[in-house]
């Protein structure tokens, strides 16, 4: 069968470099969300701004917006005329690959062989490879900051574009920024290599504000990256600069309300919050903070005995202000795993327990996101399944699942040590349980200790002849010990 001319036009089209060939695609992204986040670094200043119309862009002709996608690609282009006169045609690389792929997708065969044919001309001088894209240091740059701002589990993915654009371009200012956020992001996640060494970020940031030292968002992360390592004086110094040059940024403000929360200023910290959140009303990250601002505000009087008509008044409303903003978190990004964990354990606090479970019911179905949230997900709901609902088989499963993930984080390792502590108590008391000696079989097997496994599982056979899974995994341990 013969292709035809949409066939062979799709085929060129599939070689470009942007965003509609990149990994983020429909079922992987909040689309909505993602559009809210966009429209906010457009219309608060960012310096990007072309790189996320660009976006924009991609996300519109997702949802059938091929008209808004052209006019979101046109102002990208007219960004990337003013600011780079000379090196114009390099930055458009992306915007011309985003223009064919709309035009394609509303049928317009012609504009998007268009399209092709101007980075063909582009591309030719640049590179020796494909036809009708090049690897250089622009492409990589907004290849990484496109995967930054899509989704956590993309991070890694973006730190090697970055990385590869800095072998080129050692001073580019851009992709710089870019490297020091996905560090920053990186270290903070347990089990990943960059938070168990020391942490790169810090010499990146610094690096971007020596070319570019009125960067207030660089000076925000800069400052939190230091209040971590104890080095108070400076990082309140960043903070305070970083407020006092974007007062009306969201993205600069709420990072200073992180450092605040974290020092125990939850006064300044709601202050900035709540200024942030009117002007960003969608912002899962902003009403999470302010959520977790109040819940620190409530612990105390949690304490306090009924009675006392302003403690309670005081302690109503922070309860209702957190949920609200513990909700709104939720609604506005269903994908945001630490929030609605988070959440959840409010709602523990309280002893809403039917909300809690609501909550973890739709956490245990999320799969498409990073090894480390999944672990936290099995080890929050596996500790309410264990002392709140005292399902200790829905708990044991949990916990194993997190620890069957083979990523190092301290939730598989709080998984583990909930698996032994249940199983010697279990054997303590019961020396034949099967479902025990099971697990504990299990824990050997994960930690490779054949032999021990082998022992146990066998154990467990005595009292529960027919289980699959023991039989199962005895079969693979023996074959593997023969191989």
């Amino acid at each position: 069968m013969s292709s035809t001319p949409k066939d062979l036009l799709k085929e060129k089209l599939d070689q470009l470099q942007c965003h509609f060939t990149w990994s983020p695609q429909k079922e992987t992204i909040d689309l909505e969300d993602m559009m809210y986040r966009l429209q906010d670094s457009i219309n608060f200043g960012d310096r990007y701004q072309a790189t996320s119309y660009n976006q924009l862009a991609f996300i519109n002709c997702l949802q059938g917006n091929s008209e808004e996608a052209i006019q979101n690609l046109k102002e990208a282009e007219k960004i990337l005329r003013e600011n780079h006169k000379d090196a114009f045609e390099r930055n458009s690389i992306v915007t011309y690959g985003n223009y064919a792929w709309v035009h394609y997708h509303m049928g317009q065969l012609a504009k998007a062989q268009s399209y092709l044919d101007k980075l063909e001309m582009i591309c030719k001088p640049l590179t020796d490879g494909p036809r009708y894209t090049a690897m250089i240091p622009e492409v990589y740059g907004e290849k990484g900051w496109s995967l930054v701002k899509s989704a956590a589990k993309y991070y890694e993915e973006a730190k090697k574009c970055f990385e590869k654009a800095l072998e080129k371009d050692p001073d580019n200012s851009n992709c710089i920024m870019g490297i020091a956020t996905v560090l920053f992001r990186l270290e903070s996640f347990s089990g990943t290599p960059e938070n168990r060494t020391k942490s790169q970020s810090v010499q990146h940031l610094r690096h971007v504000l020596e070319l570019d030292p009125d960067n207030s968002v660089a000076m925000a992360l800069l400052g939190l990256k230091l209040q971590q390592c104890y080095q108070e004086k400076e990082a309140y110094k960043l903070i305070e600069q970083a407020v006092h040059k974007s007062p009306d940024r969201p993205y600069v403000v709420r990072y200073a309300a992180l450092f605040y929360r974290r020092e125990g200023d939850m006064e300044r910290a709601v202050e900035l919050l709540e200024k942030a959140v009117a002007l960003s009303p969608h912002s899962c990250f902003l009403h999470h903070q302010i959520a977790m601002c109040c819940q620190s505000q409530l612990k105390p009087l949690l304490k306090i005995p009924p009675g006392t008509s302003h403690a309670f008044q005081q302690k109503s409303k922070l309860i209702e202000k957190c949920r609200n903003h513990f909700e709104k978190a939720r609604e506005h990004r269903r994908l945001a795993i630490k929030p609605q964990l988070d959440f959840a354990e409010f709602c523990i606090m309280l002893g809403d327990y039917s909300k809690a479970e609501e909550i973890y019911s739709h956490l245990v179905k999320i799969v498409d996101t990073r090894p480390e949230n999944v672990q936290n997900i099995c080890l929050q709901a596996g500790s309410f399944e264990l002392y709140q609902k005292r399902s200790e088989t829905k708990a044991v499963s949990l916990f194993l699942k997190g620890l069957r993930l083979e990523h190092d984080s301290k939730a598989r390792r709080e998984c583990k040590k909930k698996l032994y502590q249940w199983v010697d108590r279990k054997l303590y008391f019961a020396p034949h349980d099967s479902m025990a000696l099971g697990v504990k079989g299990s824990i050997y097997q994960l930690d490779g200790d054949k032999s021990k496994a082998i022992e146990y599982f066998e154990k467990a056979l005595e009292f529960d002849r027919d289980n699959v899974e023991y039989l199962s995994a005895l079969a693979a341990l023996s074959l593997s010990l023969k191989g």
